[in-house]
């Protein structure tokens, strides 16, 4: 049998050869502007688009049918999508205000978890003129549960109902609008395990229909959207949005209004700011905070915003895992390779990138400052109890680091 046998034959090939197109296009976007020259970071770029290629399907389809839900991880240690911070797990799941669901899980000993119902996704940001981020982002949080506000029995296990009518214990209410469960799980000293979440819809009695010729056409142009859509918008959309982010020519600095602080960022469960730095080859960045209380993370990342290398290299820290000096200060220092400062930030060899905070359990702003310093004139800069390492020791954290991001993600 050949092409144009069958009655979708033609539909369907049109479909894949436009998807393929908008792949094609989604490419030119690792030669922008935003993205440094550098071999290295035009590598990067492609390999964010690949890693992103390897789940477009997984969103657009395989997934995709609210009726047979599934929870989906969407960023990993081998798969980045913007926005993504260090130390965090995000997951989702597709959903309808039409349907009843249970999640089930058994709460582990991860220090944050937010669960959100995530509804309509508007043609534009609520208060403002600008479209909202691409799929499977942009949607406005209508409701969410944190882990500490869970029902569970005494071995952990607990039982979610999503939709339907009100009930005592654990449930999230949905709208007619309602289309996906987001889940963030925040992870502070090593070892800290993940809490695995399945879910199904309330009354699956038959099995999940094969995909339709239409599906698939739909799903191919969900799955380009998705694509030219994370390729052309970040890191742009934030910097044009978002009022954590501070202007991309003002780099090395956190911007004047340090946090986000909306009503939807109180239902996302957090606080946040955000860098833009570049280090030349012989500069290194001191970032500093005042200690407050709370959880809070900072975490290293690309032009594209996406997470850095997290299993292998120091690319973020918590309070469980930071060293604090006696003056009631944190230091981070960021420099492209190891001055021996126990709070390193490595940059992987990038020229520019970004630094996120999140604080998830205070609404204290935290104060920061910045300095630009030669790597070879470091240490002046620094007080003299500053935390040192030795090469053996960063070793050991780093083989620390490795096998408590596996755990997290059962890898």
């Amino acid at each position: 049998m050949a092409n144009g046998d069958g009655p979708a034959d033609a539909d369907l090939k049109a479909a894949w050869e436009r998807f393929c197109d908008r792949l094609k296009e989604a490419g030119t976007y690792a030669f922008k502007d935003a993205n440094p020259p550098a071999p290295i970071h035009r590598a990067d770029a492609f390999r964010f688009l690949t890693q992103n290629l390897g789940q477009a399907f997984d969103l657009a389809l395989e997934t995709k049918d609210p009726a047979f839900p599934q929870v989906h991880y969407f960023t990993t240690p081998t798969m980045k999508l913007g926005g993504d911070v260090s130390d965090f797990t995000y997951r989702q799941a597709w959903i309808s205000g039409e349907h009843t669901y249970r999640l089930t899980g058994q709460r582990g000993t991860a220090r944050w978890l937010n669960i959100t119902v995530q509804g309509p996704k508007p043609d534009r940001i609520p208060g403002t003129d600008h479209p909202p981020l691409h799929e499977p982002f942009g949607d406005i949080p209508e409701c969410n549960v944190l882990g500490s506000q869970l029902e569970t029995d005494a071995d952990g296990y607990f039982e979610l109902i999503v939709g339907g009518e009100e009930r005592p214990g654990n449930w999230l209410p949905t709208t007619p609008g309602s289309r996906k469960l987001f889940i963030r799980e925040a992870f502070d000293a090593w070892g800290e395990t993940p809490t695995p979440l399945t879910i199904e819809r309330l009354g699956m009695k038959e099995p999940r229909p094969m995909a339709t010729p239409g599906q698939m056409v739909d799903a191919f142009e969900w799955a380009g959207d998705f694509v030219t859509g994370l390729m052309a918008q970040w890191p742009e959309h934030s910097w044009m949005t978002s009022g954590g982010v501070c202007d991309p020519n003002q780099r090395n600095q956190f911007p004047a209004d340090k946090s986000a602080d909306t009503a939807d960022d109180t239902k996302r469960g957090r606080m946040a700011a955000h860098m833009i730095w570049r280090l030349q080859p012989d500069e290194a960045l001191v970032v500093e905070m005042d200690w407050h209380d709370g959880f809070w993370i900072f975490g290293m990342g690309g032009p594209f915003v996406g997470s850095m290398d997290f299993l292998h290299r120091p690319t973020s820290y918590t309070p469980a895992r930071t060293r604090v000096d006696a003056d009631g200060v944190v230091r981070l220092v960021l420099s492209h390779d190891d001055p021996g400062v126990h709070n390193w930030l490595d940059t992987q060899g990038f020229s520019d990138g970004n630094l996120t905070y999140r604080n998830l359990m205070s609404r204290n702003a935290a104060t920061f400052r910045t300095k630009l310093v030669r790597r070879s004139e470091l240490m002046a800069h620094l007080p003299a109890d500053t935390a040192m390492v030795t090469p053996e020791e960063r070793a050991a954290m780093l083989l620390e680091r490795y096998r408590a991001i596996k755990l997290r993600f059962g890898i």
